[in-house]
């Protein structure tokens, strides 16, 4: 089993950055894909960011480009999200995942990734 364990969320003004972290246990962390999530109040989950294995393939949705990057620490077993010049619609729950890689390819749909951290809020204030 694998789990996984977010931290570095906050309240924030507009502008500002935040860095999040994820730490997994369990299983070789260089063998798992690793994303970020979040879910903003009322709303659905929503892919943010996505890292292959390796940590050489990165995906991005189109609001977090220029703004956010994922990163990880193969030694450290953690998985990182630095987020810069946030906004208020930034705000929401931002939630760790993991899936084993076994392709080439890196998924960026919720239903892809097998394990799940328990989230960390994002608040941006403007």
């Amino acid at each position: 089993q694998v789990q996984l364990v977010e931290s570095g969320g906050g309240l924030v003004q507009a502008g500002g950055s935040l860095r999040l972290s994820c730490k997994v246990s369990g299983r070789t962390f260089s063998s798992y894909a690793m994303g970020w999530f979040r879910q903003a109040p009322g709303k659905g989950r929503e892919f943010v960011a996505a890292i292959s294995k390796s940590g050489v393939i990165k995906y991005y949705v189109d609001s977090a480009k220029g703004r956010f990057t994922i990163s990880r620490d193969n030694a450290k077993d953690t998985v990182y999200l630095q987020m810069n010049s946030l906004k208020p619609e930034d705000t929401g729950v931002y939630y760790c995942a993991a899936y084993y890689q076994r392709t080439s390819v890196v998924l960026t749909t919720e239903r892809s990734y097998d394990y799940w951290g328990q989230g960390t809020q994002v608040t941006v204030s403007s």
